[in-house]
């Protein structure tokens, strides 16, 4: 997963292509059209088409929707294309808080916390597709619903003062447990989903509140210290917030900066600056 964007369609508009897609509608009707008919979706509804399965998505009236590019899902069970869920914002708390408090609004592209989408939502349809069809529920329930938890709270607070200990807590488990439950689902550590979040969340805000002082964005997302922000974000990308900033406003379509190839090794250097409370 590359992008995740929540926006409107206008009736009679629509998404199609070839690449996968994954969609929630939130408000109005849709109705999805692929080789094999069309399903008509009501709020609530949520959808899962592969790369292979040519598909259009058209707005029966004023339709709000979640939507996002799969070009890497991974799900715990294989998956029939078109899938249709129905009531998943029901179904899937979680994950439904998580994916409309945090899109994807700016490029990630091959960013930890994308990939991190794109298996939670495999797994919440892969739980839910096993449920309807009545076959004894192959995927582990509560690693999704914990971990979608967790990830739904810090997208809605990234700039909370949160440990491991909080966090665990949160979801009634221990260290320990929540961070083998995190890298089953996600393949990261609970404080590197944390830095994920935070940075997705301080590129948006240097991205679309271009006056608002990169200080102020420290402590939006949870950073003591202009200075510990600055080091944690030209880790994870290279280049400072000020110089990512004047980069995003000169090719809008092209943000954000590439990751440096170290940013592995620099992040984990770094990682310790994630649990700095704002003062």
């Amino acid at each position: 997963m590359t992008t995740l964007r929540r926006e409107w369609l206008a009736a009679g508009a629509s998404v199609s292509g070839r690449g996968g897609l994954w969609a929630l509608v939130l408000a109005g009707a849709a109705t999805l059209e692929t080789a094999d008919g069309a399903s008509g979706l009501r709020p609530g509804d949520a959808l899962l088409v592969q790369a292979r399965t040519a598909h259009r998505l058209t707005a029966d009236a004023d339709t709000e929707l979640v939507h996002g590019d799969l070009w890497s899902l991974a799900p715990a069970a294989a998956l029939p294309s078109p899938l249709v869920v129905r009531r998943f914002d029901e179904r899937q708390r979680g994950v439904v808080a998580l994916v409309t408090a945090c899109p994807l609004d700016v490029i990630c592209r091959k960013d930890p916390f994308a990939a991190s989408y794109a298996g939670l939502i495999g797994a919440a349809m892969s739980l839910l597709a096993s449920d309807d069809a009545d076959a004894g529920g192959s995927v582990a329930a509560d690693v999704d619903t914990h971990v979608a938890c967790v990830v739904a709270a810090l997208a809605a607070r990234p700039g909370g003062a949160w440990t491991l200990d909080g966090m665990a807590a949160l979801v009634h488990l221990s260290r320990s447990a929540l961070t083998e439950r995190f890298r089953r689902a996600t393949g990261h550590s609970p404080m590197r989903v944390l830095r994920d979040v935070r940075m997705n969340r301080a590129r948006t805000l240097l991205a679309e509140q271009p006056d608002l002082p990169v200080t102020r964005v420290a402590f939006e997302v949870g950073y003591g210290s202009v200075a510990a922000f600055s080091r944690a974000f030209t880790a994870d990308h290279g280049v400072s917030p000020l110089a990512w900033r004047v980069s995003a406003a000169r090719h809008p379509q092209g943000r954000p900066a590439e990751p440096g190839r170290d940013r592995g090794r620099r992040a984990d250097q770094q990682q310790r600056l994630d649990a700095v409370a704002v003062q």
